[in-house]
């Protein structure tokens, strides 16, 4: 069953630790199916507390999207994301469209 982890950031401490972030998260990608759903686009808030932009990633299952999570290279990459801003990070299964 398809997956997402979606990234929501909160606050900007350091600027230039989320752009070390942004380089060594996307060379993580690498050897993960995962496909970027949003990346920082556009955003509205509609309810709850504003916060400065959201990533949705998607994965075919969630082990899969665990094994990026936990991987060397994904886990170097977020040792600067923490250093750089406030993030809640989950990971949620979808649902089958065809019982939905």
């Amino acid at each position: 069953m398809t997956a997402y982890v979606v990234l929501i950031k909160e606050q900007t401490r350091d600027a230039e630790a989320l752009a070390v972030y942004a380089g060594k998260a996307t060379a993580a990608r690498a050897g993960h199916a995962l496909t970027p759903l949003a990346l920082y686009g556009r955003y509205e808030q509609l309810e709850g507390e504003a916060a400065e932009g959201a990533v949705i990633i998607s994965f075919p299952t969630m082990a899969e999207a665990r094994a990026w999570y936990d991987s060397p290279a994904y886990q170097e990459a977020l040792a600067h994301r923490q250093a750089g801003g406030d993030y809640r990070v989950f990971l949620i299964e979808g649902v089958d469209a065809a019982a939905a």
